[in-house]
């Protein structure tokens, strides 16, 4: 029921749309009629199409837990201040320098380095493990 309101919305939208064109028609409720039809027909079409691909190819391997590590990092960033947080993750896990990061933060470069310090530092506590401390991509 719902996907028929929907394709007679539609069909309402397309025609006031284009009524200066449609209210010439000798039928303009006929055209109306077999938009709404052709978009249920296209609609019932994808989803056939869908699950023939579903039966054809399945699901994918589901993907495992994450490991200790990640949830300690993940842990650990979200104790982090917010832009020491987007620095560390912009820098090591999506990889752009220095510069890149003070365009996309609107920050300047000596900023961003010093949020990376300070993000490094309070990681290395958190984690109890090391980062290097010069920063590279610069």
């Amino acid at each position: 029921m719902g996907e028929a309101q929907d394709a007679a919305q539609e069909a309402y939208v397309r025609a006031w749309q284009r009524w200066s064109t449609i209210s010439t028609y000798d039928d303009p409720e006929a055209w109306v009629r077999t938009v709404g039809h052709r978009r249920l027909v296209n609609r019932w079409r994808k989803i056939r199409n869908g699950l023939s691909a579903y039966r054809r190819h399945g699901t994918g391997a589901a993907a495992g837990p994450p490991s200790e590590n990640t949830v300690a990092l993940v842990a650990a960033l979200r104790q982090l201040p917010t832009e020491q947080r987007e620095a560390v993750v912009l820098h090591y896990l999506v990889d752009l320098s220095v510069a890149d990061i003070a365009i996309q933060t609107d920050a300047p470069t000596g900023t961003v380095k010093a949020r990376l310090a300070r993000g490094r530092k309070a990681l290395a506590s958190l984690l109890d493990t090391s980062f290097p401390e010069e920063v590279t991509h610069a």
